[in-house]
């Protein structure tokens, strides 16, 4: 057989085309894998949680840029304000925590009342109830899966129909 049959190889032969789709596929979906299991880990947070109202007792402003590979600080690395709540869980002992998300400008200021959802076998594991800190990060890594793997799949199908 030669070359111009129509008869490929499966793995054999493959031009950039296809390696770049399989790629883009397979990144996305590992994204799209880990955004889920941020969501299943938010849903089992949430399936178990307890609320406490909580008042904004400070922010933490941070520069994540700080730290990186890159060692010239870029003119837009704004500093990020993390809020700092405390909240009396059933328990009775007061507790402080610092979310875990940040943001420029602040989406809280210092006296907001908050809700705060706790596990109440363990107090310390705490966060605002609020859009960004239950699902920002699934959503954008579930986003950028998606994205990605939709690409790949238009690229292979679109490499498939050539052939």
């Amino acid at each position: 057989m030669s070359e111009g049959d129509g008869v490929r190889v499966p793995w054999r032969g493959w031009g950039a085309r296809q390696w770049v789709a399989f790629g883009t596929i397979a990144f996305g979906s590992l994204f799209l894998v880990v955004g889920l299991v941020l969501a299943g880990v938010s849903v089992s947070f949430l399936t178990d949680a307890e609320k406490a109202r909580g008042t904004v007792v400070a922010l933490d402003w941070r520069n994540d840029s700080v730290g990186t590979s890159s060692r010239r600080a870029r003119s837009d690395d704004k500093p990020a304000a993390y809020p700092v709540v405390e909240f009396t869980p059933a328990d009775g002992t007061p507790r402080t925590f610092r979310s875990s998300t940040g943001s420029n400008p602040p989406s809280y200021e210092e006296g907001d009342r908050v809700e705060v959802l706790y596990r109440a076998d363990s107090p310390d594991d705490a966060r605002i109830n609020g859009f960004a800190s239950l699902w920002l990060l699934p959503l954008v890594f579930g986003g950028i899966g998606l994205l990605s793997a939709g690409i790949g799949t238009a690229l292979a199908v679109m490499g498939r129909r050539r052939s």
